[in-house]
């Protein structure tokens, strides 16, 4: 496993992060697994080398990594977790019991990072106003180590929100939407991070179209008809097959989440799954070599003009 310092945090985290959201949340959102067999998946990525977990008030899973956590060495793992800012959820009173209700789910006394979650540009003055004090609180009482905040990137193609905020002193950790289709946040959001020393979490590195080959051709197909992809450049009806057939990938998946471990400012690549060989799957994918230079850039030219997706 590789390990990379997470921007100004200094903490030494694992490259590949276990996401306790997204579409299965451990095998808990369909209820396709037991609470025990969640466990498991947590327990087998940090026997692999992970230390980084992320999860979220909302994903309803904070207890289950609290039970994982509490059978491995508490120090040794970095636990990031969020707070939403839904209608009637967010003021500075609802921040701190829910920050209140974080540490007793998962069984800790601090939390590493703690993330406001799903920000929009609309309530990003609010925040900095009414609930930045209250985490600047919690850290100072030693509840919270760094703070983080996360788009609502389905809903913020443009990084609207974390242009905002890269413009401020008080952010840590950044959670950002990318991937090969879509690379907008290069520009606005990873290289000002970079320069300001930001930690960077990925999501979405591997969502819908880029783990379903059909859905993922239908979005080629349209990106073209919308043209922010120039036809020349890919096969529409069997896009990037000679790249996947070369023998330098072994999947979709594989390339994607390959190619976000490479992007600049990057640190941790979360992946989530409920399923033990779709997370050793992954853990490989982000173990092996670095993907060659032409083929980055292959990537890098056909979707440079790529905006209107984020790959759900």
């Amino acid at each position: 496993m590789e390990y990379r310092t997470l921007g100004r945090t200094g903490l030494k985290v694992s490259v590949m992060g276990i996401g306790a959201g997204g579409p299965s949340r451990l095998g808990q959102r369909d209820n396709i697994k037991t609470e025990s067999e969640s466990v498991d998946i947590v327990l087998q990525g940090f026997d692999a080398g992970i230390n980084f977990i992320d999860t979220a008030e909302v994903y309803e899973t904070e207890e289950i990594v609290g039970k994982a956590v509490a059978q491995r060495n508490r120090e040794s793992i970095i636990i990031s977790t969020k707070k939403g800012t839904g209608k009637d959820k967010f003021s500075p009173e609802q921040v701190t019991t829910s920050l209140e209700a974080s540490l007793r789910k998962l069984q800790t006394d601090y939390i590493d990072v703690y993330h406001i979650h799903g920000l929009r540009a609309d309530k990003y003055d609010y925040c900095m106003n009414e609930i930045i004090p209250i985490l600047q609180t919690a850290q100072q009482q030693g509840k919270i180590r760094y703070i983080g905040v996360t788009e609502a990137w389905n809903s913020d193609l443009n990084h609207d929100m974390l242009k905002l905020a890269i413009l401020d002193d008080i952010w840590d950790v950044f959670m950002v939407g990318f991937n090969f289709l879509n690379q907008s946040a290069r520009d606005s959001v990873l290289t000002p991070s970079i320069e300001k020393n930001i930690g960077i979490l990925i999501m979405f590195a591997v969502r819908r179209a880029l783990s379903k080959p059909d859905y993922f051709k239908a979005t080629i197909q349209q990106l073209v008809a919308d043209g922010q992809i120039d036809p020349t450049q890919i096969d529409v009806e069997n896009p990037l097959a000679s790249l996947l057939n070369s023998g330098i990938v072994e999947s979709l998946p594989d390339l994607a989440y390959r190619f976000c471990r490479e992007e600049a400012g990057t640190h941790v690549i979360l992946s989530g799954t409920s399923n033990p060989a779709h997370l050793q799957a992954n853990l490989d994918s982000l173990s092996r070599p670095v993907l060659p230079s032409d083929t980055i850039n292959q990537l890098k030219t056909i979707f440079k003009d790529v905006t209107s997706v984020s790959g759900e």
